[in-house]
C-alpha cells in the first residue's frame, strides 16, 4: 500500500484582505509622510556662562499636533502591511488622547471605523480633536482597564486592537527611516556640542524611549537616555525595584502608565528619576511665559528632568548639550494643567516648584 506525502494532500488558502486596497491605504499613509516637513529643534535662550546648551524638539508641529504622530503612522503602516486591517475594519484603542487624535486621523485617511478606549479624565480637547476626525470615544473611568475594554471592544465587533504598548517599539525602524532619533542627531550635527550628553523622555507607550536608547547604542556614540516619570506611574518604581505608587493612573497625559508597557524596555534607559507633577505644572508655565514655547504638561515633565541635568553637568563642569522632547501644544490642557484654579483645585499648586525652576536657571545650580 502506497500513501501519498501528507504536504500533497495539504493545500489551505487563508482569506486576506484585498491587496489593493493595502496599496492604496499604505500609498496615502506614505503620501501624507512625504509632504509632511520635519519638525523643528529648537535652542532654548541660556543664561550667560552656562556652557551647557539645552533644546526641545518640538514633535507639536505634526499635522496632528503631537509626537504621536510618528508612531500612528508608523503602527499602522505596520498593521496594514501585516494583513490586520480591511476596508471594513474597526480600529480600536486604548489611550491617554494625544495616540488616538493621531490614529483617527489616519484612519479616516484610509477609509476605516476608529474607537479610541480613553479614561473619562481625559482633556475635552483631545476627545474633540478625536470626534472632529471622525473618532469615536469610549469613556471609562478606571484607568487598569483600558486594554480589557479596548481587547474586549474589538472583539466583539470583529475589529483590530491596535495596541500601541505593545507593538510601539517593533513598528517603528529604530535604526533610522526618518524616526525621531535620527532626527534629532541630524539636526544637531552642526550644533556645537553636536553629540547630545542626554536626551531626555517621558514614557507612555515606552517606544520613543525605545528607539532613542537603541539608536544611540547603534550608531555608537556617548549620549545617555534619562526618563522622567511623572507620579502614578509604574515605570520608575519597577526601574528602580522599588514599591509601586499606592494609588495608580497618571494625570500627565502621554506619559506614565498604571502598568509596565511591553514596549517600554528599562535596558536601554541609562536613568530616571521621578517629577512631581506640579513641578510639571510649573515647567509648563515657565516655559510659556519665559521662553515663549506653549507646550503641554508632559514636556514641562522633561524640562524640569533636563534643566536638573543642565546643572549636574554645569556643577561638573561638563560643557556640553541636553535635548528634551516637545510633545504637545499648551491649547490641548487649557482647561486643565493650563488653568492656575483646576491645578490649585487639585492639589497641584505649581508656586514652590516654580521658584526652584527660576532659581535653577538663573544661578545653573540645582537647589539642595
Amino acid at each position: 500500500m502506497t500513501t501519498e506525502p501528507v504536504a500533497a494532500l495539504i493545500d489551505v488558502a487563508v482569506p486576506s484582505v484585498d491587496r489593493a486596497w493595502t496599496a492604496e491605504a499604505v500609498r496615502r499613509i506614505r503620501a501624507d509622510q512625504m509632504r509632511s516637513a520635519d519638525t523643528h529643534l529648537v535652542k532654548l535662550s541660556m543664561p550667560a556662562g552656562w556652557e551647557v546648551d539645552l533644546y526641545v524638539k518640538d514633535e507639536s508641529t505634526h499635522p496632528t499636533g503631537s509626537l504621536k504622530h510618528r508612531l500612528a503612522r508608523s503602527l499602522f503602516l505596520h498593521a496594514l502591511s501585516s494583513g490586520w486591517i480591511g476596508p471594513d475594519t474597526t480600529v480600536v484603542e486604548a489611550s491617554s488622547g494625544s495616540t488616538a487624535v493621531s490614529e483617527a486621523y489616519f484612519a479616516h485617511m484610509i477609509g476605516v471605523k476608529f474607537v479610541a478606549v480613553m479614561v473619562r479624565s481625559t482633556s475635552p480637547a483631545k476627545i474633540d480633536l478625536i470626534e472632529r476626525e471622525g473618532g469615536q470615544c469610549h469613556l471609562v473611568d478606571d484607568p487598569t482597564t483600558l486594554y480589557d475594554v479596548a481587547r474586549d471592544l474589538a472583539d466583539r465587533c470583529g475589529g483590530f486592537y491596535l495596541d500601541q504598548f505593545t507593538f510601539a517599539e517593533r513598528a517603528t525602524d529604530w535604526r533610522g527611516n526618518n524616526n525621531i532619533a535620527e532626527s534629532i542627531f541630524e539636526q544637531m550635527s552642526a550644533e556645537p556640542h553636536p553629540i547630545p550628553s542626554w536626551v531626555v523622555v517621558g514614557a507612555g507607550t515606552g517606544g520613543t524611549s525605545a528607539t532613542i536608547g537603541r539608536y544611540a547604542r547603534y550608531r555608537g556614540v556617548d549620549t545617555r537616555l534619562c526618563v522622567v516619570d511623572p507620579e502614578r506611574s509604574v515605570f520608575l518604581s519597577s526601574y528602580g525595584n522599588l514599591p509601586a505608587p499606592a494609588e495608580l493612573g497618571s494625570r500627565i497625559e502621554g506619559i506614565g502608565r498604571p502598568r509596565v508597557e511591553p514596549s517600554f524596555l528599562p535596558s536601554v534607559v541609562d536613568r530616571m528619576f521621578g517629577v512631581p507633577d506640579a513641578a510639571s505644572a510649573a515647567a509648563m508655565g515657565f516655559l510659556a511665559d519665559r521662553l515663549d514655547r506653549r507646550l503641554g504638561p508632559s514636556t514641562g515633565t522633561s524640562f524640569y528632568g533636563a534643566l536638573r541635568l543642565a546643572c549636574e553637568m554645569r556643577d561638573q563642569r561638563h560643557p556640553g548639550s541636553v535635548v528634551l522632547l516637545g510633545c504637545d501644544p499648551a491649547d490641548r490642557y487649557r482647561d486643565t494643567f493650563g488653568n492656575e484654579g483646576w491645578l490649585i483645585d487639585h492639589d497641584l499648586d505649581p508656586r514652590h516648584h516654580r521658584q526652584v525652576i527660576e532659581q535653577a536657571w538663573e544661578t545653573g545650580r540645582w537647589p539642595d
